[in-house]
């Protein structure tokens, strides 16, 4: 009886002379060299080395005109090692899933940012935050968030209708604690009501010819100084607002030239309690942060 025999796999077949056939090389080069990865991994730490250490550089410099280029460079080595940032800064402090599914997103909501850095803000500026003004959307969940501060007392105004806001917000309209107000007009408060006004999630969504009315009531309103939130120019993906006006996201210096133009310095004192306050509760910042001093 004849037994049938197995098929030899043409794969596995000897090569000449006896020696096993290999696979080819380029199969090895397939894939991607380990050191790739560790090479990766090291670019990163330094990018974030880098960013925390430049807070530090920024303040041995005396001259205005090399701080704007330090202010530049933070903000492009923030927007170049934000995934592997992002990623640590999560895992160390985790804040509700909503807000990391936002940031993934890139949908960063400012608003949101102000009540994150409340503490920041009180180690920095003391006393003034004790009669506060925010501006912007959601400001009834802002102004609850810092209701809850000891001796702080809290406003806000609304640039935007509230038809779907909840019942808790809509009381707060009805006391007068939170203003519905189109700001870009003449705002409802007289000069130096506040001791501090904070805007967030606003001002992204004016042009200059706005800017050039609303941003000087905002200082007018304040006696210690006006801080803006705004979005940073790369890491915000372009939406448009609840009047279908989209957003213009700017640089910082776009930003420092444009408060040079209204007359506006920066207050250089409090930027640097609030990035050492940040420093020390390992915050880094997802918006960009201008603290400035009011009108005499």
């Amino acid at each position: 009886m004849m037994v049938s025999r197995r098929p030899v796999n043409p794969a596995r077949r000897p090569s000449e002379g006896g020696a096993p056939a290999f696979s080819s090389p380029a199969h090895f080069r397939s894939r991607p060299p380990p050191y790739l990865s560790i090479a990766a991994l090291i670019l990163g730490a330094i990018l974030l080395i880098g960013y925390l250490r430049l807070g530090q550089v920024r303040d041995a410099l005396s001259c205005v005109s090399l701080k704007r280029h330090v202010t530049s460079l933070k903000t492009v080595l923030f927007s170049r090692a934000l995934p592997w940032v992002t990623t640590f800064h999560f895992a160390i402090y985790p804040y509700s899933l909503e807000s990391k599914l936002s940031w993934v997103q890139g949908e960063v909501s400012c608003s949101g940012e102000v009540q994150r850095v409340i503490p920041i803000l009180k180690a920095a500026y003391g006393d003034s935050l004790h009669k506060v003004l925010h501006v912007g959307p959601d400001t009834c969940s802002t102004v609850s968030r810092l209701l809850r501060e000891d001796g702080a007392d809290a406003w806000g105004m609304e640039p935007y209708d509230i038809e779907d806001a909840d019942r808790r917000c809509k009381r707060m309209v009805q006391s007068g604690i939170v203003r519905v107000a189109d700001i870009r007009f003449l705002l409802p408060y007289r000069t130096k009501s506040f001791s501090l006004v904070i805007v967030s999630d606003a001002l992204d969504y004016l042009s200059p010819k706005y800017l050039n009315r609303t941003i000087p009531e905002l200082a007018r309103m304040s006696s210690d100084g006006l801080i803006i939130f705004t979005g940073y120019l790369r890491n915000v993906k372009a939406k448009a607002d609840k009047t279908g006006s989209s957003v213009k996201l700017r640089s910082a210096n776009w930003w420092a030239e444009y408060f040079d133009h209204l007359s506006l310095e920066e207050n250089e004192d409090m930027t640097k309690k609030f990035e050492q306050a940040s420093e020390r509760m390992s915050h880094i910042p997802l918006c960009q942060i201008f603290h400035l001093k009011p009108y005499n």
